[in-house]
């Protein structure tokens, strides 16, 4: 199963498509409405995600957990960020005990 280079290529494809026409291009259609409708789209799939996962539909759980994923990639590219800085974020985190990196937060 491919791990990074999948979330990697769709990073390559948003930042592609952002400046295409949005006629033609979902992406570009959500950059044309920057900042609000990629971050309108992440609270919709995040309240779906909860749905699905309440309902304990796996299929429906993993189907919604893509688009949320996929949203929260275009909010990244709208700020300028690569999904890679998440992963190197959550590998610096790893073997941290989730207790003890909220207490280590400045705002925590």
């Amino acid at each position: 199963m491919k791990r990074v280079a999948v979330i990697s290529d769709i990073a390559d494809v948003i930042e592609d498509r952002k400046g295409a026409s949005p006629e033609v291009s979902y992406v570009a259609k959500l950059f044309s409405k920057a900042p609000d409708a990629a971050l309108k789209k992440v609270g919709e799939e995040a309240t779906e995600v909860v749905m699905a996962a309440k309902d304990g539909d796996r299929e429906h759980l993993v189907y919604e957990m893509a688009d949320l994923w996929f949203h929260s990639m275009v909010v990244l590219a709208q700020a300028g960020l690569r999904p890679e800085e998440v992963l190197l974020e959550l590998q610096r985190r790893e073997g941290t005990s989730g207790l003890v990196e909220k207490a280590s937060r400045k705002d925590a």
